[in-house]
């Protein structure tokens, strides 16, 4: 059983390393490492490769490989089962839509940091309760955006989120700006059509903007 205060405090450092997290989806294994190194030569070295392809996890073992100055974590974790199969992997945290008592319990047999959903004040306190202070606040838009961060910091100030969901390069440095956001989550970082067409550079410079915003831990 691992201690939530120590997975938070290191999943605390994960979320100041860089302000935008991509939230990657892979759909060619062929793109993983390359589309790493593109990101980490640009200045994102925090990755989010998504379960929501079936290359996922065989994409995080090619990128932990081959590129070491990444930090690797697994996206869309809805099922306790996913946990050791991630950290069998060599990811280094977790993130999930929501939080349930089945992914509470699994976070903590399987000492994987996770960064867990939540969208309403209740859902926050829930976590808050159950030992999460570093959350993602999913979908961030449609929950209110900067309005609803802004508004939970007062009487919720012990909580840092990472915002995701249609936050996008022209709305992230407002989202950035809020006392209670260490970073967000976006996929304009990887458009689809870059990826296809293994054009490297153009995310290298689109990661090279965002990193200009990093935060100060």
């Amino acid at each position: 059983m691992t201690d939530q205060h120590d997975t938070g405090n290191a999943l605390l450092d994960i979320m100041f390393a860089s302000p935008v997290i991509p939230v990657i989806a892979i759909e060619e294994l062929a793109h993983a490492v390359p589309l790493a190194q593109a990101l980490v030569a640009g200045g994102i070295r925090v990755l989010e490769v998504t379960l929501r392809t079936a290359h996922g996890l065989a994409a995080i073992r090619a990128i932990i490989a081959a590129v070491p100055n990444a930090i690797v974590g697994v996206g869309t974790l809805t099922r306790p089962e996913e946990f050791a199969a991630a950290r069998d992997a060599g990811a280094v945290f977790g993130v999930s839509p929501g939080l349930t008592p089945e992914l509470i319990k699994a976070a903590r047999t399987s000492g994987l940091p996770l960064l867990p959903g939540v969208m309403t004040p209740s859902e926050v306190m829930t976590a808050r309760a159950a030992g999460f202070r570093q959350l993602k606040l999913f979908p961030a838009v449609p929950a209110g955006g900067i309005g609803m961060l802004n508004a939970i910091a007062g009487p919720l100030p012990d909580v840092m989120f990472c915002p995701t969901g249609g936050i996008s390069e022209a709305t992230a440095p407002g989202f950035l700006a809020c006392a209670n956001v260490a970073c967000v989550g976006g996929s304009w970082l990887t458009p689809g059509d870059a990826v296809k067409a293994g054009d490297w550079a153009r995310i290298t410079a689109l990661a090279a903007a965002a990193s200009a915003w990093r935060k100060v831990h």
